[in-house]
């Protein structure tokens, strides 16, 4: 089976097979169908299909701050994406409807010496839908290769908000994999329900063969983060207020900025870090002020597991 991420032109290089088993291979396509209902005061998840290594069970309302809003995780059985790994998603949410979702823990980009992992997105918000996806950090392992790209459909009313946290990998394993992955590549394309495009942003990282640890690009900082904040202008401009003093800590370190997206689409928020959790921390204060500014409510506290 091939599909149009197969053929992107950055994937060229690694077109060999496993010798395990072929990609796209029963047990590697990865499916999630999500649509989500508004039904009085709260959203219910109305439609569910799963296909293993993906797989959801149940929505559940976990937030006090929002206590209709459904917070649905994402679990793989697989401990992470593998060499020949084909996943897909695909989410829907009706008018009015509100949706919080996640991941189980940090996406692992599990070590390949063939092929790659792709994962295809396709997200759908009606009039007044509002949509939380935020999950866990990516780390790509050593040698790994990994495509994602994702399509947003949404009209002015609607609003998503949409994180990446990308690790460099396993920093303290052994002696540290800083970066030591072959190839990473995000895209995100927005658009109106009529099809007139918004914006595409799209970041391709390879190590190997263009370095990252340089000005202009990571330096000497290791963890990047990148939100995405799809909403009308007004509601754009008042978080905007809110966050539009760049930040540059050096003893932390942590550097940060917002920027306006084109076309009126919203806001984009990127941080830089040398560790997980203050980037963790600063896309959080912005999904904060994301969330109060466009249904009137803040986040819970953060859980603490210590």
């Amino acid at each position: 089976m091939t599909t149009s991420l197969d053929l992107v032109r950055e994937l060229a290089p690694y077109q060999d097979q496993p010798a395990q088993l072929p990609a796209a291979a029963n047990g590697k396509v990865g499916m999630l169908r999500l649509g989500f209902e508004r039904r009085g005061d709260r959203t219910i998840l109305r439609d569910l299909y799963r296909q293993s290594p993906l797989l959801v069970q149940r929505a559940l309302y976990w937030d006090e701050e929002m206590p209709g809003l459904p917070c649905v995780m994402i679990l793989t059985t697989s401990g992470g994406v593998l060499q020949g790994d084909r996943l897909s998603m695909d989410v829907d949410l009706g008018p009015e409807a509100q949706a919080h979702l996640v991941t189980q823990a940090a996406t692992k980009i599990q070590e390949m010496d063939a092929n790659y992992g792709t994962q295809q997105q396709n997200i759908t918000l009606a009039d007044d839908a509002y949509l939380e996806f935020l999950p866990e950090p990516v780390i790509p392992f050593r040698r790994s290769r990994f495509v994602s790209h994702t399509r947003v459909r949404l009209p002015t009313s609607a609003t998503l908000l949409y994180a990446e946290v990308l690790q460099p990998g396993r920093k303290y394993y052994r002696d540290g994999e800083l970066f030591a992955y072959d190839l990473f590549s995000s895209q995100l394309r927005a658009e109106r329900p009529d099809g007139r495009g918004l914006f595409v942003e799209k970041f391709v990282i390879s190590p190997g063969q263009f370095p990252v640890d340089r000005i202009a690009m990571m330096d000497r900082f290791h963890v990047f983060g990148n939100v995405m904040l799809l909403t009308d202008t007004d509601r754009a401009a008042r978080v905007y207020e809110r966050t539009a003093t760049p930040v540059w800590d050096e003893q932390t370190p942590l550097a940060s900025a917002v920027s306006r997206l084109p076309n009126d689409a919203g806001l984009v928020f990127k941080v830089l870090g040398q560790e997980t959790e203050p980037v963790r921390a600063a896309v959080r204060a912005f999904c904060t002020a994301a969330r109060e500014e466009v249904v009137g409510c803040t986040f819970p506290p953060a859980f603490s597991w210590r």
